[in-house]
């Protein structure tokens, strides 16, 4: 039953619904691309599959191919030399919408756009025992996955 309501409540399938009006930008079988109505910076658009999940992991794999070549387009057709192309899932990791989406966020100098520092970025050293163990593990349980 969450589901199904989430189905009704959710933003972005009301815009793909065309319930909530959009600057669509795209529109394939798998997904809708529009202007961000908050934008980061003047061309802040968000890629959204057509497919009412939560995180990218539960996401049908055809979706996923979908919607990077759309973001892509939209870079392009931007021209846009520097920009970001963000994801998030889950509310820790800034996730707002329950909804699959990804931002195409222009960069256009230092000050607009999406700003990074170090606080935001906190990036750690690891030895190179950790990383050697860590990549056993995760090799081990990627190939128990089967081929992609």
């Amino acid at each position: 039953m969450a589901a199904a309501r989430s189905l009704t409540t959710c933003i972005f399938c009301k815009i793909i619904k065309g319930e909530i009006p959009s600057f669509k930008l795209i529109e394939t079988v798998h997904s809708y691309a529009f202007l961000d109505i908050g934008p980061v910076s003047k061309g802040h658009a968000l890629v959204i599959p057509k497919d009412h999940t939560v995180k990218m992991h539960e996401l049908p794999d055809e979706y996923l191919a979908d919607a990077l070549p759309i973001a892509k387009k939209i870079a392009l057709a931007q021209g846009l030399e520097n920009y970001n192309i963000l994801q998030n899932n889950g509310r820790i990791a800034h996730q707002q919408v329950d909804h699959v989406h990804f931002h195409v966020v222009p960069k256009p100098n230092a000050t607009e756009g999406l700003v990074l520092n170090e606080s935001c970025w906190p990036a750690k050293t690891a030895s190179m025992e950790e990383l050697k163990a860590y990549h056993a593990e995760l090799t081990t349980k990627l190939e128990g996955m089967g081929k992609l």
